[in-house]
C-alpha cells in the first residue's frame, strides 16, 4: 500500500514540477525588460514543460510496476538458454515477463505455454548493404537503436531490464536511455565480453573491436546491477571495469536429466527418418518383430525395449558455429580413431552427432562431406528444443571445442551434458576448470592427437560398466549440485527485490 502511494506520489510530482516551471517562467518573462529576453525565457518554460510532462508520463507506475520485468537478448530467443531460463524463473516467483528478442528459431514449450511470458520479437536490422562496409555496420547499429528504443518505450513500465552481453551493441546503450528516461533498473547477465569475440574475425586492434571495447567500458558501469558466468569475470570485471558483479553459474534445467531406454529409442526413430546415421546397419539381424535402429531395439510382442549388443558409440557435439570453436580439431581427431580401427584395436564404431545451426557450418559441411570413413558416421541435425535434451540424455559422450574467446566464460552446452550425466572430452582453456574437473567428470585436451587418444582410452571397453567412461559417469550423478531455480533464487532473487 505504501509503494502505492509513492508511485502516485511520483506522479503528482511530474504534475508540481510543471506547474512551478510555468508559473516561475511567467513571473521571470514578467518582470524582464526586453521583449526578446521574455519570448526566449517562455519558449525555454514551454520546452522544459513538455519534458516534464513527457517524463511523467514515462515513469507512471501502477500498482503492478514492480512485477514486470523486461528480459532482452538482441539475438534468437530460442537459441538464447539461459535467458529463457531467466525468463521461466521469473514467471515461477509471480512477475510477468516481456521477452525481447528475434523469433528465428522455437522457444521452449515452457516459454511458450507460461501464460506470464509474452514475447515481443524484433527484426535483426541489416543495414544498408551498398557502399563501404563501415556504412552498413554504423546504419545496422542506428536502425536497431531505433527499433529497440521504440519497444521499449512503447511497452507498460518495467520494474527492471534484465539484458544479455554479447551482444550488447547498442542494446546496453538504448537500455540505459531507458532507463534513465523511465526510471528503470537495468541488469546486465554478462555472458563474455563482445569486443573479444569480434577480435576473432577482425583482429584486436582493429579501430571497430577497440571502439566496441570502449563501448562496452563506458556504458557496462551505468547498470544498477551485474551478473556474470564465472569467478574469473567476477574478479576481472571488479579489477579492470570496475563493476562489482555476482556470479550465476549456469545450471542445468530440470530438463536436462538422463533419458530413459523407451525415449531412447522414440528419438533415435524420429531421427532415423532424416538421417540414415541412426538407421541398423546391414549386420543387424532381421527380425519381423524387432523395430530397429542403430542403437536399440524394441519388441513389438512384449513391448521391451532394449540398447543393442554390440552397437557404435553415440559421441554428440553442439555448436553455434562460430570462430571460437575450431571443429577441424575434432575432424582431425575422428580421422585417428578411424585409423585405430583399420590398425586392429579393437573399438566400436561411431556416430557423431553435432547439434546447431550458425554462420560456419557449411563449411565445416563441406568438409565432412569430402571425409570417407568406415567406422565414424557424422551428422549434423538441427534439433527442436524439446528433443535437444532427451539427446543428450541418450548419447555415450560429449565434446566441446568452445575455447573463450576472453578465457572468462564457461560452455552453457557442457553444463547441460552434466545435468544428463554425460561426461566430456572439452578442448582447454583457462577458467575451464571451474566447470570440468580433469578425471573426474571428462577429460581436458589440447590438440587433435590429445582428443583421439582420449577417444581411444574411453570407449576402449565400452560399453562395459566398470570403464572409465562409466566412472565419470557415477561421479556426475553422485555430484550434482545445485538445480537452476535453487541457484537463481539464490543470486538473482535478491537483486530484484532490494531498492538500490
Amino acid at each position: 500500500m505504501w509503494k502505492f502511494q509513492t508511485q502516485i506520489n511520483m506522479a503528482d510530482n511530474y504534475t508540481c514540477l510543471s506547474v512551478s516551471i510555468l508559473t516561475i517562467g511567467l513571473l521571470t518573462a514578467f518582470y524582464l525588460p526586453s521583449a526578446n529576453a521574455a519570448l526566449a525565457v517562455m519558449s525555454l518554460v514551454v520546452v522544459l514543460v513538455c519534458v516534464s510532462h513527457v517524463l511523467g508520463k514515462l515513469r507512471r507506475r501502477d500498482g503492478q510496476t514492480e512485477r514486470r520485468v523486461c528480459v532482452l537478448v538482441l539475438g534468437d530467443i530460442g537459441r538464447s538458454p539461459r535467458m529463457q531460463y531467466h525468463a521461466l524463473s521469473l514467471s515461477k516467483h509471480g512477475y510477468s515477463v516481456v521477452f525481447v528478442g528475434f523469433l528465428d528459431s522455437k522457444p521452449h514449450q515452457g516459454i511458450l505455454q507460461d501464460e506470464r511470458i509474452r514475447i515481443v520479437p524484433i527484426a535483426e536490422v541489416k543495414g544498408v548493404q551498398v557502399g563501404l562496409k563501415i556504412l552498413t555496420y554504423m546504419t545496422k547499429v542506428i536502425l536497431q537503436s531505433l527499433q529497440l528504443l521504440h519497444v521499449l518505450l512503447k511497452m507498460e513500465l518495467q520494474s527492471h531490464i534484465l539484458m544479455q552481453n554479447p551482444p550488447g551493441l547498442p542494446s546496453i546503450a538504448v537500455a540505459c536511455l531507458v532507463c534513465g528516461l523511465r526510471g528503470t533498473r537495468v541488469i546486465i547477465d554478462w555472458h563474455n565480453y563482445g569486443y573479444t569475440i569480434m577480435a576473432l574475425s577482425h583482429g584486436a586492434g582493429h579501430p571497430v573491436v577497440r571502439l566496441a571495447k570502449w563501448y562496452e567500458h563506458f556504458f557496462g558501469p551505468l547498470a544498477t546491477h551485474n551478473l556474470c558466468v564465472t569467478k574469473a569475470m567476477k574478479d576481472d570485471l571488479q579489477r579492470n571495469w570496475g563493476i562489482k558483479a555476482t556470479t550465476l553459474y549456469d545450471r542445468p534445467a530440470s530438463v536436462f536429466r538422463e533419458t530413459p531406454v523407451r525415449l531412447q529409442h522414440e528419438l533415435f526413430m524420429r531421427l532415423a527418418r532424416t538421417h540414415p546415421q541412426f538407421l541398423p546397419s546391414g549386420n543387424d539381424p532381421c527380425e519381423d518383430e524387432v523395430e530397429r535402429t542403430a542403437f536399440s531395439g524394441f519388441n513389438l510382442a512384449d513391448k521391451a525395449v532394449t540398447l543393442t549388443p554390440g552397437r557404435p558409440a553415440l559421441l554428440l557435439s553442439s555448436t553455434s558455429w562460430t570462430e571460437d570453436e575450431d571443429f577441424s580439431i575434432l575432424l582431425k581427431a575422428l580421422e585417428e580413431y578411424e585409423g585405430f580401427i583399420k590398425a586392429g584395436t579393437s573399438l566400436p564404431s561411431l556416430v557423431c552427432v553435432i547439434t546447431g545451426k550458425g554462420p560456419q557450418k557449411k563449411y565445416y559441411r563441406k568438409l565432412i562431406d569430402s571425409l570417407h570413413f568406415e567406422y565414424v558416421k557424422i551428422c549434423t541435425p538441427w534439433l527442436e528444443a524439446e528433443d535437444y535434451p532427451v539427446l543428450l540424455g541418450s548419447a555415450d559422450l560429449g565434446v566441446c571445442l568452445h575455447k573463450s574467446s576472453s578465457g572468462l566464460d564457461l560452455p552453457m552446452k557442457v553444463v547441460d551434458m552434466f545435468g544428463c550425466c554425460l561426461p566430456v572430452c572439452a578442448v582447454h582453456f583457462s577458467c575451464l576448470h571451474e566447470l570440468v574437473k580433469h578425471e573426474e567428470n571428462g577429460l581436458i585436451f589440447k590438440d587433435p592427437q590429445e582428443l583421439a587418444e582420449q577417444l581411444r582410452v574411453l570407449l576402449s571397453e565400452f560399453p562395459n560398466a566398470d570403464s572409465r567412461l562409466a566412472m565419470f559417469r557415477r561421479n556426475l550423478q553422485a555430484n550434482r549440485g545445485l538445480c537452476w531455480d535453487d541457484n537463481w533464487d539464490q543470486n538473482v532473487l535478491p537483486l530484484l527485490t532490494s531498492s538500490t
